[in-house]
């Protein structure tokens, strides 16, 4: 059966085997999922792309990556079977699929990572039966086209393929290697895997696993059973774990495709939806020439979308970067196809709408993404043509085989924002490599924040010391959003970075309880202050808090009085005025967020923010500077609010709920199960609901007051403002007020007519001085004159020259000045000196007869060195300098005189 795609300009055809039985990609994921969900697994949500768990990792690059912390025992299950479908990126760090995609019939820089998961319940009986199940019952795969692998130390696994699936010796491949046994680190949990293989069929190259040819697409892995029956103590010692876990993998393309009928993963539905659309709006085929290109924009218009809507932005550096190179890889690409147009920015709408439904997110991130990606495809659109240009020309000169300098290559880095793969990429057709010992070289040279690679996520919760003391004794339980005092237990004590179990009189300190009312910074919002005593009389001054590995609370203080040791009981307070500023200012930001959104559009995003005691500041997603009558606006429906006095209520749900019913959350936050929501407003109308984890003013009214003090930009595309509330807002409103009334006095008229008083003296000013410069001119060349018909002027050589220090001069009256001796004098160099504000201004002209002989800027160069000047500029016939010494100024007509006499002589 053929599926016809018709658009006006194309037609094509794409040939799905076995089309009655096919299955979209969409159903692949949920009988998955539902198939599990049948046999008692849990069903959980995919993790961000940006993992929360690992900081070793730059993105989740596979399914266990959010159980990482319930395999490892960190955190007690919450169930002892899961399943999910995740999302997953491989395109930075260890795992980098990016140079293969477009290449590969099966490399992804995003794909999706079905899994099932048993952390100390069933183990590979269950496991091996399940998977049997799934693949020949529901997914209705032939039984001939499978084939399994085991580690050659697995008998059991073995035998248990036998006795479940009827699996003959032959279609048990024994692995000796590594690429069956799975282990998490060097230390730490691991056990041998079982993978199964489809068989494509002799049709296609390749061999089974663990033959020569094995790198053939023939025989395709789509499922690995990882059995963690062991820990690695030490290099030497492994023991068996008392409750062994299962962690599997499936790739959820590979087995659409497969479903499909294909082998081909971009043959898929969703695949050859997204390169109809590339071929519908550029204009092209997605056959042919340009197939890789096609398969290319395909891929990483997923990668792109996912990783934004997840709060990853394109910068140069970490994340960022990474994000960075995979738009640009795709916008070159279509490039290459001849368009010029942006391309992945009109495309969003497109993946948002065939995926949009498994992942919600992309559609409420649409239009950071739709604005982020043409903001990048202008940006490089220049640079990419003046790139590619220079690699070009130098392509003309190598022949297949040779090598591309270093230094050209670090060019287009360092210049053009050319990612080195993309350099790679373009030079893959002519065969010719890039000399990397020559780039690394030129990498070398660089300063260390224009260089820095990824080598994590930068996040310090990775500082050993947080992990111990959490693998000791556990979180700190957050109590603050009910109370602001409570009793804890010191559970450990910090000094100078080193872990001790007590601390003296005097000490800085840093302290870990079981429990705290202390809020830790997070989400833009700072730490609390206040106080924790003993009832041994020990007193600590905290001075900030912070959180640490997501769930240690850092009390950080100076020891007053005491003597503090580990399990100690102690007592918190909590600054409470510190903690009300705070949350009028944390609430008030919740309400700016939602007037931004209502003034200036539904593209405004927060992009960044800081709520202090004293001022809040607020980063957001807008392309232009906001107007006085914008700012004015928000100003007013804020304090509209502020004055109805609306209930600021929180309640828990679980975060897809919350997400649906309309709460905004921030992209790339950290959101659990349960979450908490914030709503501000009427009971039946709220004006503002949010994810948050912060802590809030009970009533608008609380607020008090607000006003934007500064409205400026941070970035492209990103404004900051700058607000107060209460107490804080009315001072600042006093303040301004206290200077309007000294303007308007010393200008001796009413405040209301302030601006008009302004205006018209400075009117007054303006007509002012140009009648005093007017008058200076007169009074300087009649003093000159008095007495003479014209100026006294030397022969330097046979040119007139005259020269000149004035007093009292401003330096933009210099050239009038100059101009009224060229027309008096006839010919002449004229070259002028005024002291001024305590400084020399310079002015050498020469009147038209004498251009081809003097050059002014030449002179006046001359001139501005006696007095310290840089430089001057200007014509021949007329040029200008300056400089701070004035005291030279005499000395600055005499150098001018013997440079002339040089010229003239």
């Amino acid at each position: 059966m053929f599926v016809v795609i018709i658009s006006t300009k194309l037609l094509f055809s794409i040939n799905l085997k076995d089309c009655d039985s096919m299955k979209l990609t969409s159903e692949v994921r949920s009988t998955f999922l539902e198939f599990f969900k049948g046999n008692g697994h849990e069903i959980v949500n995919s993790s961000p792309l940006v993992p929360r768990n690992d900081p070793t990792l730059m993105f989740t690059n596979a399914g266990m990556v959010p159980f990482k912390d319930l395999f490892t025992g960190k955190v007690t299950p919450p169930y002892t079977r899961a399943a999910s479908a995740q999302k997953c990126v491989r395109a930075g760090g260890k795992h980098n699929d990016l140079d293969n995609v477009g290449y590969t019939t099966r490399h992804h820089t995003f794909f999706e990572m079905l899994g099932n998961f048993s952390f100390g319940g069933y183990f590979k009986e269950e496991a091996i039966s399940l998977a049997w199940d799934l693949l020949i019952k529901e997914f209705g795969l032939p039984e001939e086209k499978l084939l399994v692998t085991v580690h050659s130390s697995d008998e059991e696994a073995a035998g248990l393929w036998t006795k479940i699936a009827g699996l003959r010796n032959d279609r048990i491949i024994q692995i000796d290697s590594n690429d069956n046994f799975w282990s998490m680190g060097e230390t730490g949990p691991c056990g041998p895997c079982t993978e199964v293989f489809y068989d494509h069929g002799e049709h296609i190259s390749g061999g089974p696993p663990g033959s020569e040819n094995e790198d053939g697409d023939r025989f395709v892995e789509i499922w690995n059973l990882v059995f963690m029956q062991y820990e690695q103590v030490s290099a030497e010692e492994r023991v068996v774990l008392p409750k062994p876990c299962v962690d599997t993998g499936m790739g959820l393309e590979r087995m659409t495709a497969i479903l499909q009928g294909t082998n081909d993963n971009y043959e898929t539905d969703i695949m050859t939806k997204l390169q109809t659309s590339v071929a519908s709006l550029s204009s092209t085929h997605s056959s042919g020439d340009f197939a890789i290109s096609h398969r290319v924009i395909a891929d990483h218009l997923r990668a792109v979308c996912f990783l934004i809507a997840d709060g990853v932005l394109p910068s140069n550096d970490g994340r960022g970067y990474v994000l960075r190179r995979i738009m640009r890889r795709a916008m070159r690409h279509a490039h290459l196809m001849g368009w010029k147009k942006p391309l992945l920015s009109e495309l969003v709408s497109v993946l948002a709408q065939e995926m949009g439904d498994q992942y919600p997110e992309l559609e409420r991130a649409k239009p950071l993404t739709r604005e982020t990606l043409l903001m990048e495809e202008n940006r490089f659109k220049s640079m990419l043509e003046r790139g590619l240009k220079l690699l070009d020309d130098e392509m003309e000169h190598l022949d297949a085989g040779a090598l591309l300098s270093g230094h050209v290559a670090f060019k287009l880095y360092d210049t053009y924002g050319f990612p080195i793969d993309l350099t790679e990429d373009a030079l893959r057709d002519k065969g010719i490599k890039i000399d990397y010992e020559s780039f690394n070289l030129a990498m070398a040279q660089q300063k260390a924040d224009a260089r820095k690679a990824w080598t994590g996520s930068g996040d310090s919760s990775t500082d050993k010391l947080w992990f111990e003391i959490l693998e000791s004794h556990g979180v700190s339980e957050f109590l603050g959003y009910d109370s602001v005092s409570a009793q804890g237990i010191a559970s450990a004590i910090v000094v100078n970075g080193s872990l001790v179990d007590h601390a003296k009189q005097g000490a800085a300190v840093i302290i870990v309880a079981n429990q705290t009312p202390f809020y830790a910074e997070s989400g833009g919002q700072v730490g609390d202050r206040g106080y924790i005593s003993t009832e041994n009389g020990v007193y600590i001054k905290i001075t900030d808090t912070k959180k640490k590995v997501d769930s240690l609370h850092l009390h950080i203080g100076e020891i007053e009085r005491g003597h503090l040791y580990t399990n100690d009981e102690l007592l918190f307070g909590i600054d409470l005025e510190h903690r009300a500023s705070v949350q009028r200012n944390h609430s008030a930001t919740h309400l700016l967020h939602s007037a931004l959104r209502q003034v200036l559009g539904s593209h405004v995003t927060q992009k960044g923010s800081l709520v202090a005691h004293n001022r809040l500041r607020f980063d957001l997603s807008h392309p232009k500077p906001i107007t006085v009558k914008e700012l004015i606006e928000v100003e007013s429906l804020i304090n509209e609010q502020i004055r109805n006095n609306g209930r600021v209520s929180t309640k828990l749900m679980d975060s897809a709920t919350a997400i649906d019913s309309g709460a905004m959350a921030l992209f790339g936050e950290k959101y659990d199960n349960e979450v908490r929501v914030v709503s501000i407003g009427e009971k039946d109308h709220s004006w503002s609901v949010e994810l948050c984890g912060g802590t809030h003013a009970d009533q608008t009214g609380d607020i008090g007051f607000f006003v934007i003090i500064d409205e400026t930009a941070v970035g492209s595309g990103v404004r900051r403002l700058e607000a107060l509330t209460g107490l804080a807002a009315e001072e600042w409103v006093r303040s301004q007020k206290q200077i309007l009334h000294s303007a308007s006095q010393a200008l001796k008229v009413s405040v209301h007519d302030v601006t008009e008083r302004i205006t018209s003296v400075l009117q007054e000013k303006k007509l002012l001085q140009e009648e005093l410069s007017t008058l200076r001119k007169k009074i300087i060349s009649g003093s000159e004159r008095s007495n003479n018909i014209k100026p006294i002027t030397k022969l330097v050589g046979k040119v007139p020259f005259y020269g000149s220090v004035l007093q009292d001069v401003p330096a933009k009256d210099l050239k009038g000045l100059a101009d009224e001796f060229k027309n008096s004098l006839g010919t002449a160099v004229i070259a002028l000196v005024s002291i001024f504000d305590n400084k020399a201004s310079l002015v050498v002209s020469a009147t038209s007869d004498l251009v081809d002989t003097v050059d002014s800027v030449a002179l006046v160069r001359i001139g501005a060195a006696a007095v310290g000047g840089k430089g001057g500029g200007g014509r021949r016939d007329m040029a200008q300098a300056g400089g701070p010494a004035y005291q030279n100024a005499d000395q600055a007509i005499v150098e001018i005189e013997k440079y002339l006499t040089s010229l003239c002589s």
